[in-house]
């Protein structure tokens, strides 16, 4: 693990607090390498640090792991946030906006793709902590989608939020099998025919 580690830059002070350092590190590697791929070593060389101060923040790699995704959670919902502050009590142009940073995402994004969907293939076992941060994660934008669709006016809302949200996740697996060119504008293409066939 140590060749992997020396590929990561060392995130030392100036400002950074061991834990926050560890967490950038361990996201790093674990988003470039697999999180199976990755030991705690690894972790704590590649951060400039030793397993005792690791351990001393997160009381295992399991519980590493579900900090590194809850905090990609924490960010995929401030973007809602910002998307919402954008477009002030209009859904439609929350759905609208959606669509066009996910396409932003899959035509710009890295070739490893989706870190949660990627850490849901990884860790199968339903009782591991990072295991329910993806759910709850994956269900809370569900949840959001079926939200705005329902404030949109839109017929079936929870039927037409499980076809966007199973197309976004077709299409990132079609970004990794399949190529990215293209494929945004198509996600969009899509997405608004999904939206129109429900209107009422």
């Amino acid at each position: 693990m140590k060749t992997a580690a020396k590929a990561v830059t060392v995130r030392k002070a100036e400002g950074i607090p061991p834990r926050e350092r560890i967490i950038a590190v361990a996201a790093d590697l674990f988003y470039r390498h697999g999180i199976r791929a990755i030991g705690v070593e690894a972790i704590a060389e590649a951060a400039g640090t030793n397993k005792m101060t690791l351990y001393r923040h997160f009381a295992s790699k399991d519980e590493l792991v579900a900090e590194y995704l809850r905090c990609l959670a924490e960010k995929a919902n401030a973007s809602w946030e910002k998307l919402a502050a954008q477009h002030p009590r209009d859904p439609r142009a929350q759905l609208r906006a959606w669509l066009e940073e996910m396409a932003d995402h899959l035509e710009s994004g890295d070739e490893r793709g989706c870190p949660l969907a990627n850490a849901a293939v990884e860790l199968p076992d339903k009782d591991h902590p990072a295991r329910r941060v993806i759910e709850a994660f994956k269900n809370a934008q569900r949840n959001r989608i079926t939200q705005l669709c329902a404030a949109a006016y839109l017929a079936q809302p929870e039927l037409l939020a499980d076809e966007l949200f199973l197309l976004l996740e077709g299409a990132r697996v079609t970004a990794q099998s399949m190529g990215r060119a293209g494929l945004g504008e198509r996600l969009i293409r899509m997405g608004e025919a999904m939206i129109a066939a429900h209107q009422k």
